[in-house]
């Protein structure tokens, strides 16, 4: 019989403190599968980036255990007003849409499980874990397009989460599908 799953949260600086360190094999495991598989210069990009991102406002990470095993982790932070995050979307989008307040959208940047704990509602929990008591409007992410990570959007798509169109974010960057889970007059995930 397995042991029970366990999420630990990290907030702020103490996400960018030890916990890098905690869940960056899970990373590495997660994205040496395709369609990912960008291989060594991927993983010291990634660590630079979440370096940088853990200084963003209401940065937050959840880690999955079981055991001591890291399976799984995500994280996101608020937009900030001066986000670029919708200009790298190919759709036209209203600027009532696009205007960010610090405070409006969470943004989850990262969210991955270990193959061995895929379909067991993991992914789900960490999902839950790191929207709790969040007071946003609503959550948006990108995500490989089909048939790339069809399973990813097929879970996105059962969560509530809308396509807003094909986000290219840097020039060598592959392109994802944008999407967003609106959140207005619902009570913050518990």
């Amino acid at each position: 019989m397995s042991a029970e799953v366990t999420y630990e949260r990290y907030d702020g600086p103490e996400a960018a403190a030890a916990a890098l360190d905690a869940f960056l094999p899970a990373y590495e495991e997660v994205y040496a599968e395709p369609p990912y598989s960008e291989g060594p210069s991927d993983v010291a990009q990634f660590i630079e980036h979440y370096v940088h991102h853990a200084q963003r406002n209401g940065m937050r990470l959840i880690i999955a255990r079981e055991a001591a095993e890291v399976i799984g982790f995500a994280y996101g932070y608020y937009l900030p007003p001066d986000t670029g995050w919708w200009s790298n979307v190919d759709e036209d989008l209203a600027d009532d849409f696009t205007r960010e307040t610090g405070t409006r959208t969470w943004v989850i940047l990262e969210l991955a499980v270990r193959k061995p704990w895929r379909r067991r509602g993991v992914a789900k929990a960490l999902h839950n874990a790191l929207l709790d008591g969040l007071p946003v409007e609503r959550v948006t992410l990108t995500v490989r397009p089909e048939p790339e990570a069809a399973p990813a959007q097929a879970a996105y798509a059962a969560w509530g989460y809308q396509p807003v169109g094909i986000s290219h974010p840097w020039e060598e960057a592959p392109f994802y599908r944008a999407m967003v889970l609106d959140l207005k007059g619902q009570p913050a995930v518990s």
